[in-house]
């Protein structure tokens, strides 16, 4: 699941795009942390929107991992 925080912006009487941040979260094993932290710092690159929009708009992401529900 992720969510996104769009910053908007006034330029010439016109609402302009300036910031994105993307939370991601992902439900894993505390054992899988460092991977998906590893992939989340490359991921960006290979994705077609935010290689279209980098140039224009500031683009962050964060990485919420949170841990898989037991079963009982």
């Amino acid at each position: 699941m992720s969510e996104a925080v769009g910053e908007i912006e006034l330029e010439d009487n016109v609402l302009v795009i300036r910031r994105i941040h993307v939370r991601l979260k992902l439900k894993a094993e505390e054992s899988d942390r460092e991977t998906a932290t590893r992939v989340n710092g490359f991921f960006a690159e290979k994705c077609p929107v935010y290689r279209s929009l980098k140039a224009a708009i500031q683009i962050t992401t964060e990485l919420v991992v949170e841990p898989l529900a037991r079963s009982s």
